[in-house]
């Protein structure tokens, strides 16, 4: 059996900023289009489904992020500030050359830092958690050489 992983999305009310941050993760923007029909709203179980998705991909083009803003149906739930052991927590890990430069990219897009530093895993990692727009859960490795 050949499985892989296509996208991981994310629901937010800002698209542009969040595409904004993600591009200064070094995600590049693939396409942005509103998704609406009766075909949508039987995929996801939401009848009368409208929505505005922007697809990103992570430029050695494994991975892809999906962010979907919702126009119809009016966001039910709210969980960008759940702590890390909330059932149904998500987080999304991004594996980076520079962490210090990411961090500081990022920080110019309003990311924080969960944790008031950034944490060494042995010898294989230095690795933090921050909030990016929104609350959006990141995780950020940089690989120790």
């Amino acid at each position: 059996m050949t499985v892989s992983l296509d996208n991981v999305g994310i629901v937010v009310e800002d698209l542009s900023a969040a595409i904004d941050f993600f591009r200064a993760l070094g995600l590049e923007l693939e396409g942005r289009t509103v998704v609406e029909g009766e075909w949508a709203g039987r995929v996801t179980g939401l009848e009368g489904q409208r929505c505005e998705i922007a697809m990103l991909r992570t430029p050695d083009g494994h991975g892809r992020l999906e962010l979907t803003c919702f126009l119809d149906p009016a966001i039910i739930a709210d969980h960008r500030r759940a702590p890390v052991n909330a059932l149904g927590y998500l987080r999304a890990m991004f594996r980076v050359e520079d962490l210090d430069a990411t961090l500081a990219r990022l920080d110019e897009h309003g990311a924080e830092l969960v944790s008031e530093e950034v944490v060494r895993y042995g010898d294989a990692y230095r690795l933090c958690y921050v909030r990016g727009p929104e609350g959006i859960l990141l995780g950020l490795a940089e690989e120790i050489s």
